[in-house]
């Protein structure tokens, strides 16, 4: 993923009013972040509980949304799928985001929602190196495969996000 400035994170919210995004937190030290090993820069409010944002490259530049995540009171038996890197994972470790829409069905309270990484850390389970099997395609032709898919899912959340209603 290419570096981001705290100006176009701000810029980027397709699911918030432009006097909105200036007021959101934006973590300081972007300039330390490992881009380089992120497919998506997300994180969380520390004075919002279960307040996220989730900001991407999508074609020139970034599309970025708003999340809220859902208390999770699932059975620690139970495996759940995250939807954007299809890791399956224990059911505390995945939650259900919901997003609002864009423009006014979003002011007026419409969302759209998708079980995420709780923590938003689909970049480390993509870049896993799966075991090499000689049946199987070689592991940097798989985790580029994996990275490939992840983006196209989150794009597919964020087109969801944005079509009028």
């Amino acid at each position: 993923m290419e570096e981001l400035t705290e100006v176009q994170i701000r810029g980027s919210f397709v699911n918030c009013a432009p006097d909105e995004a200036s007021r959101l937190f934006v973590p300081s030290g972007l300039g330390y972040a490992p881009w380089d090993e992120l497919d998506y820069f997300g994180w969380s409010d520390p004075k919002s509980p279960g307040r996220y944002f989730l900001v991407y490259w999508r074609g020139d530049g970034p599309a970025g949304i708003v999340l809220r995540r859902a208390d999770r009171l699932a059975s620690r038996t139970q495996i759940h799928l995250c939807s954007f890197c299809h890791t399956s994972q224990p059911a505390n470790d995945v939650a259900l985001f919901a997003a609002p829409l864009a423009g006014e069905a979003g002011r007026n309270g419409s969302t759209v929602g998708t079980y995420i990484c709780a923590e938003l850390i689909c970049s480390a389970h993509v870049r896993l190196q799966p075991l090499a099997v000689p049946i199987q395609p070689y592991p940097s032709t798989v985790m580029r495969a994996n990275r490939a898919r992840l983006l196209e899912r989150v794009d597919r959340f964020v087109a969801d996000i944005e079509r009028p209603r």
